[in-house]
C-alpha cells in the first residue's frame, strides 16, 4: 500500500519535486500518488518526503487510511479549541 493524497490538497506543489520515486504527478484539481511507485521512501528517508512538507492537515493519509498530518499537529492548536482560536484571530 500507498501514500494517498486526498481532496483537501490546495495544489502548493510542495511534495511533488521532493518524492524520491517520482510517484506524484497531478490529477484534476489536487494531487495524487501512484501507489505503483509510492515507496513510502523507505531506503530513502526516515520520514515521507510528501508528509514533511505538507502545509495541509490531513491531506495525505498513510498506508492504512489514517492522516498522516492529523488536525492539530502543524498548527498546534486541538481541533476542539479550532473555532476559539480562528475566532480569536478573525477578531484582530
Amino acid at each position: 500500500m500507498s501514500y494517498q493524497i486526498i481532496e483537501s490538497c490546495v495544489t502548493c506543489h510542495a511534495c511533488e519535486p521532493l518524492c524520491p520515486a517520482r510517484a506524484i504527478y497531478r490529477a484534476d484539481r489536487h494531487f495524487s500518488i501512484d501507489a505503483n511507485k509510492c515507496t513510502g521512501c523507505d531506503g530513502d528517508y526516515a520520514d515521507p518526503q510528501c508528509v514533511s512538507i505538507c502545509p495541509i492537515e490531513g491531506a495525505i493519509l498513510d498506508p492504512s487510511g489514517v492522516a498522516a498530518n492529523p488536525p492539530g499537529s502543524l498548527t498546534g492548536i486541538a481541533p476542539e479549541r479550532l473555532p476559539a482560536a480562528m475566532a480569536e484571530i478573525q477578531a484582530r
